[in-house]
């Protein structure tokens, strides 16, 4: 699993050149498509990385008091908040060179 953490992904809403986008595929619409498929992925390592945390300070009482005493869950919490958004990390890996795909349409049978 990538570490996520010290990624170069922007916090907030950035600009993007649609040329630097679309250049390693020729295409924009397989770019995003890419880049939307490894947003997902990110997506599930985070949650999964987040959930196993969150159970190491799980505490399996039903008292209501519990609730509010269990700052360990919200400081990791509010860690994960402060992260980028996946589809941040996805294309900062994507212009990064980062990211391996394959292009199905293309047919490598012919290399030598």
């Amino acid at each position: 699993m990538k570490d996520y953490k010290n990624t170069e992904a922007p916090d907030s809403t950035v600009t993007f050149d649609k040329n630097k986008i679309e250049e390693p595929t020729q295409n924009i619409y397989k770019a995003i498509a890419i880049m939307s498929r490894r947003a997902s992925q990110v997506n599930e390592d985070l949650k999964s990385e987040l959930i196993d945390k969150l159970e190491e300070f799980a505490t399996f009482n039903d008292s209501l008091e519990e609730v509010f005493e269990n700052k360990e869950q919200i400081e990791v919490s509010r860690f994960y908040e402060r992260l980028p958004k996946p589809t941040a990390i996805a294309v900062q890996e994507w212009l990064d060179n980062e990211i391996y795909y394959r292009d199905p349409e293309i047919n490598n049978d012919n290399l030598d």
